[in-house]
């Protein structure tokens, strides 16, 4: 178990970033920017964040890996006094994050140019469903039904069943990542050209769509809509998923010309290579049916282990199709770190994916573990100038706030 790098130096230390999102997509950005050093505050309802609620077996899994690396303040910003701390924040910040409903931070008196006029150099974050303009820029709009319009679903899942929306937070984590690289260009304009702050329109729908690939150009070019094709590929032969003999599953990728010839001759069937169903890609993806038969029926007559032992051995492009247990209990893993264990105060120890990507000279770390609700306003709001006494006056205000949520949403057990 490793412990807590309280004092390790990263690249991003000296950046403030504010958090005002909730759930996903804008936790995803704050922690990256976390992970790399930054200083994440989360600024916090009284029902704080709803990943609190997000309970497995009892625990907050998703608060405490999305939450890690940042700190919490309660703030009730349907109070004047909160939402002027809120500004005296922004003063001391280079990033501010939320993503509420496009107007709503204008209603509450938070608008771009307010906080700008109070931080000319402010990156501001807007994450939304469908952007701050477009027809659809008022309507709510969740991960999962950017994952249905942006065509993911169309285009995953076999042909003769339902379209299959991904079982993760697919849209939510990619719009993460693009949202914390465009942060870093922000950062980025103002450090070096000296430029002011400006407004990062971050749409749920839009990174995902980007992630699919050549899909306008192919329906411009074909006049075909894509067709779903549960593992297969569309541009690549062999690519799927085979069974083992032991009940268990690979994945094969061939894609390139080499590896595939390299594949028929591991298998035994040296001949397929000049086979006009199979000797060139084009050829391979119409008859794709006919040879995942082939390969299914070779691979079906070994074991997990016996399969990946044969392939290494042949250096052809196979792997095993993991799940989590098999994930906890693989050297690599290990070897590279990608999973950590810290001390937690309810597991003992809690499971989860280390920072990414690994950098040589300035890497990341996991400094601290996700915050209490409220844990710390002292810590926060006394470097704004707050005595004790009035930090204790605000808090029967009930102006700012510290301890276990007042409310609780429905738990999602999993």
């Amino acid at each position: 178990m490793k412990p807590f790098d309280i004092n390790a130096k990263c690249p991003l230390d000296g950046v403030r970033a504010l958090d005002l999102s909730r759930v996903v997509a804008g936790n995803m950005v704050s922690l990256l920017l976390a992970d790399f050093g930054a200083e994440v505050v989360k600024i916090e309802t009284p029902e704080g964040d709803p990943l609190r609620d997000w309970l497995v077996a009892g625990v907050a899994t998703n608060w405490k890996v999305y939450a890690r690396n940042k700190k919490s303040v309660c703030l009730n910003l349907r109070k004047p006094e909160a939402r002027e701390l809120l500004f005296k924040l922004v003063e001391t910040a280079q990033v501010f994050i939320e993503n509420f409903r496009p107007g709503t931070l204008e209603k509450m008196g938070l608008a771009p140019q307010a906080l700008h006029a109070r931080n000319p150099g402010l990156v501001i974050v807007r994450v939304s469903g469908w952007g701050q303009t477009g027809p659809y820029r008022h309507k709510p709009g969740f991960g999962t039904l950017a994952e249905g319009m942006s065509g993911f679903a169309a285009m995953n899942g076999f042909a003769d069943r339902e379209p299959v929306l991904p079982p993760m937070q697919m849209a939510d984590c990619i719009a993460g990542v693009y949202g914390a690289y465009a942060t870093l260009i922000a950062l980025r304009h103002v450090e070096v050209a000296r430029g002011q702050g400006q407004v990062i329109d971050l749409s749920l729908l839009d990174p995902l769509f980007s992630c699919l690939g050549p899909q306008a150009a192919s329906y411009r070019a074909s006049g075909r809509v894509r067709p779903r094709t549960g593992s297969r590929s569309t541009t690549a032969a062999p690519r799927n998923v085979y069974r083992t003999s032991d009940g268990k599953w690979v994945c094969l990728s061939a894609s390139t010309q080499a590896m595939t010839e390299r594949l028929f001759r591991a298998i035994g069937r040296p001949e397929l290579i000049e086979d006009p169903r199979y000797r060139a890609n084009a050829e391979r993806v119409k008859h794709a049916a006919e040879l995942d038969a082939i390969i299914g029926a070779f691979i079906g007559a070994m074991t997990l282990k016996e399969n990946l032992e044969f392939f290494d051995r042949h250096e052809v492009t196979v792997g095993p199709v993991y799940d989590i247990s098999q994930i906890l209990e693989d050297p690599h893993f290990h070897a590279r770190e990608v999973v950590v264990e810290l001390p937690d105060e309810e597991m003992g120890a809690i499971p989860m994916h280390c920072v990414t990507p690994q950098l040589s000279a300035t890497p990341g770390a996991i400094r601290r573990p996700a915050p209490r609700l409220g844990e710390h306003n002292a810590e926060i709001l006394s470097a704004l100038g707050l005595s004790a006494q009035e930090l204790a006056r605000l808090s029967d205000a009930d102006v700012i706030y510290q301890g276990p949520q007042r409310k609780k949403a429905a738990a999602a057990e999993a």
